[in-house]
């Protein structure tokens, strides 16, 4: 897998992510309803290097091996008319004149196919992969990273958006619209919706028709839970475990600074890393 170039992202040049050291826990409809001291494991150094490697491991490790049937384009009764015709000496189908099963002619196997023993996978240090974690982790609490990163969201708003644990028991995908909408993210999965466009290439006919951005990624102590259903029908909406938190979650496509709604309970399972 090809790497790309580290987006650049403009903070001010001074790397450490921390913030005010406080954080508002919002309810439901989208009042403040306390305060909570952001853990120390948000303060953590910008290495977007580290971050951009992991994240090309994770998704190459994520890859599915691939390649054709052992047999594919050589299912023919062929024979070569040898030379002295004053034409090509290829395989050609039995009783008949058209070229078949050689790798330069039309519905022939292929020369040099993709071989499923191929490791396509890449290898990190675990340190590295957990730095990459802490760092993408702390730039969820920089408003201007989120926002550059081009999440919309309430000017507001602190970062990341903690809610209080009601979060994880709303009952339907309705409740769920209502509630973002009251907190004031809601106007980043309308912009998920509204970027979902068709795949260039021939990846629309191989089940991957539609692109959509990433919108926010909502971080609950169960996934299983009833506000993870509710939440997780929404376009562009990821559903984590602080257990199942990566840098290609927290920082999509290698780009630190996703939109980050998480629960109380949530954070107090977070807050326990550092201890």
């Amino acid at each position: 897998m090809a790497e790309k170039k580290v987006k650049k992202i403009k903070a001010d040049e001074s790397k450490v992510l921390a913030a005010s050291g406080k954080v508002n826990v919002y309810d439901l409809k989208g009042d403040v309803s306390g305060e909570r001291d952001l853990p120390e494991i948000f303060k953590n150094e910008l290495r977007t290097d580290v971050i951009h490697r992991a994240v090309v491991a994770i998704e190459a490790n994520a890859r599915q091996p691939y390649g054709p049937g052992r047999w594919s384009g050589s299912r023919h009764s062929v024979e070569t008319w040898g030379k002295g015709r004053g034409v090509a000496r290829v395989q050609r189908i039995k009783g008949g004149s058209n070229a078949a099963q050689s790798p330069n002619n039309v519905g022939g196997r292929r020369a040099h196919p993709p071989k499923v023993d191929k490791d396509l996978g890449k290898k990190i240090n675990k340190k590295e992969m957990y730095l990459a974690k802490v760092s993408a982790l702390g730039a969820t609490s920089s408003t201007d990273l989120v926002k550059a990163r081009g999440h919309q969201f309430k000017d507001e708003l602190t970062m990341p958006v903690v809610v209080k644990d009601g979060l994880e028991s709303l009952k339907s995908t309705k409740d769920a619209v209502e509630a973002l909408e009251s907190i004031g993210v809601y106007d980043d999965v309308l912009r998920a919706i509204d970027g979902r466009s068709v795949r260039a290439g021939k990846g629309k006919m191989r089940g991957r028709r539609y692109r959509t951005p990433k919108s926010l990624l909502v971080v609950l102590s169960k996934r299983d839970c009833e506000g993870g259903k509710s939440l997780r029908n929404l376009t562009g909406v990821d559903i984590a475990t602080p257990k199942s938190l990566n840098a290609s979650l927290l920082a999509p496509g290698g780009d630190a600074g996703r939109l980050m709604v998480l629960s109380e309970a949530a954070l107090e399972e977070i807050r326990g890393w550092s201890s």
